[in-house]
């Protein structure tokens, strides 16, 4: 066993700024020999930095498998040894954490259940004080961005200087698509809210699904993001966990090799140029919609007057359901989907009840 000082390498800091960076390993450590088995197998391809395993995992229901425990600890440092790959674990309280730190893990990362609990968030960062280990922190399983947030500023205040998140999908009622919808507006949000912080994608869990890990990889890569986790195993059927959201590493080869990767600028004149006049058309065509939506407002605010003086509800489910169907008959003929038009129609609406209920309340 190594200490957390003597494991922290230049080489798993320059791995951490290379972009895109690529995290990818089973969903759990099983077994000594099948972690040795994708270690060697993902050191073979060339295309990972980082590798991934599960040690504790939180299940949904007891009796189902909840991972081996420290014994898989020793397996991951051989496998480090061996391949030569940085090794990342996830920790969800101050116990695991000290394990990883004892044997002398590369990189942990906070899981999606444990950054729902401020409370469990904190006995992490408390347990992580005065180390310089590279700490991930997944997005919690309810859309709450201040959650995630919160967890990035307690990371922040526990002296953590190298952080990153992961986009794993929010949990959503009834049956989608997706295992946990991408929710892409959340992971754009704190994208802005943190520009130079490292962000990957993990469509592993989006998805739960082999089938969907292309679409769902190369929509993060248009976004910008830094890198991708992907689950990984020797043989993903009979994994032991999430086995139909797994790949083998010959797979991983063949959807890295597919996606298109891009810059997030260029330094091209004649490209800034273009960007520049496009850009500031969009500019002048925000403030036109901005003035157009004022003045809508201006008449919702004179019809409140009217239903006040008259009593009438604000509500009038009729009218709104004729102005909706006309505006996505409309959107869709000049190219607009039926899901933004819903949602832009639904925020007038919102915003025009809230100007009338104003009146009504004076």
């Amino acid at each position: 066993m190594t200490t957390e000082t003597e494991s922290m390498k230049p080489s798993i800091l320059d791995k951490w700024k290379k972009r895109p960076l690529i995290i990818s390993g089973p969903c759990s450590a099983e077994t000594e020999e099948q972690v040795l088995k994708i270690s060697k197998d993902l050191a073979e391809t060339g295309k990972v930095d980082i590798m991934r395993a599960g040690i504790w995992k939180p299940r949904t229901k007891p009796g189902m498998f909840e991972g081996v425990g420290v014994k898989a600890l020793p397996w991951l440092i051989k496998a480090r040894q061996i391949t030569g790959l940085p090794v990342a674990v996830e920790v969800a309280t101050a116990r695991h954490v000290e394990n990883c730190l004892q044997f002398g893990v590369d990189v942990v990362w906070i899981g999606a259940r444990t950054t729902v609990n401020p409370f469990s968030v904190q006995e992490v960062c408390d347990a992580l004080k005065g180390t310089d280990i590279p700490v991930l922190i997944k997005n919690p399983i309810n859309p709450d961005l201040e959650l995630w947030c919160g967890g990035i500023e307690r990371l922040k205040k526990a002296g953590i200087k190298h952080i990153g998140m992961i986009h794993r999908g929010f949990s959503s009622y009834g049956h989608t698509e997706f295992r946990n919808a991408p929710m892409w507006q959340l992971p754009i949000e704190m994208k802005r809210r943190y520009p130079d912080m490292l962000i990957l994608c993990d469509p592993s869990h989006i998805c739960g699904n082999r089938t969907g890990l292309h679409s769902v990889a190369q929509k993060s890569i248009d976004l910008g993001f830094g890198g991708l986790m992907i689950e990984s195993h020797p043989d993903p059927d009979n994994a032991w966990s999430d086995a139909r959201q797994q790949i083998t590493a010959d797979t991983l080869v063949s959807l890295l090799s597919s996606l298109v990767w891009r810059d997030e600028t260029s330094h091209e004149k004649e490209f800034l140029n273009a960007l520049a006049t496009l850009r500031e058309q969009i500019n002048q065509l925000d403030d036109e919609l901005m003035l157009l939506v004022s003045q809508r407002m201006r008449i919702a605010d004179k019809i409140g007057i009217y239903k006040k003086e008259n009593k009438i509800t604000i509500l009038q489910t009729q009218r709104w359901n004729e102005i909706l169907g006309k505006a996505i008959a409309r959107g869709e003929k000049l190219g607009l989907s039926k899901d933004f038009i819903t949602k832009y129609f639904d925020a007038i609406h919102m915003e025009s009840i809230n100007h009338q209920n104003k009146i009504m309340n004076e």
